[in-house]
C-alpha cells in the first residue's frame, strides 16, 4: 500500500513542471516569545526551573536566512543559518541546583537560552495542477545549544554541539493568483526527545524575482536524557522576503 502511494505521488509531480535551475534566498525577521522553558540539568540532581513562569524572559527580535539551489524540475537542495537567543531573569524562592552550582534562595537570577541551528536540507516537489505543491525530503542540523544561570558572583553553564536528523516537509496552496498559504517544517520525535520547526505564512508575489510574506513559526521540542531535561516552546512572528537569484 505504501508503494502504490508513493508511486502515485511520483506520478503526479511529472503533471506540471517544476521551476528551472536557479538560486532562491529567503530572509525572515521578527520577533520571538516564550511559551514554556523548563530546564532541569542534570535530571537527577538538579532543580526543575521554568524560565518562563517562574523568571521573566524578554521577548527578542531575531533574523533567520536560507539559501536553496532548485534544479531537475522539482529538487532543491539548501543551506539555513537560524541563530536564537533568548534571556530571562528573576529570583525564585528555593535553592536552584543548576550544572552543580547552587544558586540561593531570592537572589537575582540572569539566565541566557541560545539555540542555534544550522541546518543542510535535500526536499524533492511533487506538483498537484498548477496550485498545489507538496515536499517532502531530509535535514541534517548542527545544534549549537548553551543554557547558563548566573548570579552576582558565579555563572554556570551547560552547552550542547551535535547532530540532528530531521524530516523536511511543505505544502503551498495558490488559492489566488500570486498569492499562496505555505506549510513548512523540520521535525523528528524519538524517546530521549524532539524537535519541530514549523511555520504558516503568507506570501505573495511583488515581481518575477520577488515574494514577500508574513507568518507564524513555532520551535519546540528538547531532550528527556540523565545529563539533562529541556523542553521549550518558542513562537515566531515573522515577515520575509525571497529572492530568486
Amino acid at each position: 500500500m505504501r508503494t502504490k502511494i508513493f508511486l502515485l505521488l511520483f506520478a503526479a509531480g511529472s503533471l506540471v513542471s517544476g521551476d528551472v535551475q536557479h538560486f532562491a534566498l529567503d530572509i525572515e525577521s521578527g520577533i520571538i516569545f516564550i511559551s514554556y522553558s523548563d530546564i532541569q540539568i542534570p535530571k537527577s540532581t538538579g532543580t526543575l526551573i521554568s524560565f518562563a513562569d517562574e523568571l521573566e524572559t524578554d521577548p527578542a527580535f531575531f533574523v533567520r536566512g536560507r539559501l536553496g539551489y532548485y534544479f531537475n524540475e522539482g529538487n532543491m537542495v539548501s543551506v539555513l543559518i537560524a541563530p536564537l537567543k533568548l534571556r530571562a531573569s528573576g529570583s525564585v524562592d528555593r535553592e536552584i541546583i543548576f550544572e552543580g552550582e547552587a544558586f540561593a534562595p531570592s537572589i537575582e537570577l540572569n539566565t541566557v537560552y541560545k539555540f542555534n541551528s544550522y541546518r543542510l536540507t535535500y526536499e524533492h516537489f511533487w506538483f498537484f495542477g498548477e496550485r498545489v505543491r507538496l515536499g517532502l525530503g531530509l535535514t541534517a542540523k548542527i545544534r549549537d545549544a548553551a543554557i547558563s544561570i548566573a548570579d552576582s558572583g558565579k555563572t554556570a553553564e551547560k552547552t550542547d554541539l551535535g547532530f540532528v536528523p530531521l524530516v523536511k516537509f511543505s505544502l503551498a496552496w495558490q488559492f489566488i493568483e500570486s498569492l499562496q498559504l505555505v506549510l513548512d517544517g523540520d521535525a523528528l520525535a524519538a524517546p530521549q526527545g524532539r524537535a519541530e520547526d514549523v511555520s504558516i505564512a503568507l506570501c505573495g508575489d511583488v515581481g518575477d524575482r520577488v515574494s514577500l510574506k508574513v507568518g507564524y513559526r513555532v520551535l519546540e521540542g528538547g531532550s528527556d536524557v540523565e545529563e539533562v531535561y529541556s523542553f521549550t516552546w518558542i513562537n515566531y512572528i515573522f515577515g520575509g522576503i525571497s529572492l530568486r537569484l
